[in-house]
């Protein structure tokens, strides 16, 4: 990420933040998703927009041309700050869309529902399905396709803002594969709400009071709280491997193995 589009994103977060949290809408979200897409889709809109000797004032414009008629004000507001905001790269502006919206969404979640839990079942049930990973990951497929498939899997069993954010990454994938989508998605989500997730792999359940002591430590050492996402991989032999924010603590046996194999074949 370059240092204007840093600067880009933390004033289209301010964009976000004065906005009255109780006013934001799933709608909000969806019409900044559904305006990233139409963006992505002409590659001479995009670069017009990330083009940083394009003026502000000419970008305003262009957005109210475009969307002025079928986005709601919060959204047009937003889209208007973060297009004018001066990106280092095109994509790095679709980027910054999407996080926005992943953003509004997450304001939008009900007392007591965890998208970032759903998005991680859904992602492990993907991942356990080679056929549904096809489907929904291959450039093959439409997207109206994938989108009728999505609802067809989530109905009943994921909250509506869970839906919102898959029909949308699996309908703009940017070259990302759906594990990847969909663990982007659950960072922002996480950080919204000020929290961060882990994700603990061992080769046989963690016993409940071992699990609250391990969140409660790293938790203390990442300076927030934490949501845990478990794997069960009985490949690992045994012990912990723990990534976090990019991190990885890698204390499994089987680590340990491969480590030792290197220092012997060494």
């Amino acid at each position: 990420m370059g240092s204007a589009t840093r600067e880009a994103l933390a004033s289209s977060k301010k964009a976000l933040a004065a906005l009255p949290t109780g006013a934001l809408t799933l709608s909000t979200g969806e019409d900044l998703f559904a305006a990233g897409r139409i963006i992505g889709e002409s590659a001479q809109f995009r670069s017009l927009l990330g083009d940083p000797s394009t003026e502000p004032a000419a970008k305003k414009a262009l957005i109210n041309a475009v969307f002025s008629a079928g986005l709601g004000a919060d959204a047009l507001s937003l889209l208007t700050a973060i297009t004018t905001a001066h990106w280092s790269t095109p994509d790095e502006l679709l980027a910054g869309i999407e996080e926005i919206a992943l953003r509004v969404v997450a304001a939008t979640v009900p007392a007591g529902t965890s998208i970032e839990s759903e998005l991680f079942a859904f992602g492990e049930a993907v991942a356990s399905d080679a056929g549904l990973e096809l489907a929904i990951g291959s450039t093959l497929g439409s997207p109206a396709a994938k989108v009728s498939l999505i609802d067809a899997l989530l109905e009943g069993k994921a909250s509506e803002q869970t839906v919102v954010i898959v029909r949308h990454l699996v309908q703009q994938p940017r070259g990302r594969r759906i594990a990847e989508l969909l663990g982007r998605a659950a960072d922002i989500v996480a950080d919204a709400a000020n929290q961060s997730i882990a994700t603990v792999t061992s080769a046989t359940p963690i016993a409940p009071e071992q699990l609250a002591r391990l969140t409660t430590a790293l938790g203390r050492s990442y300076g927030r709280e934490l949501k845990i996402n478990q794997i069960v991989d009985p490949t690992i032999l045994g012990g912990l491997r723990v990534e976090i924010a990019g991190d990885v603590i890698d204390g499994s046996i089987e680590a340990r193995l491969n480590d030792l194999r290197l220092r012997l074949a060494g």
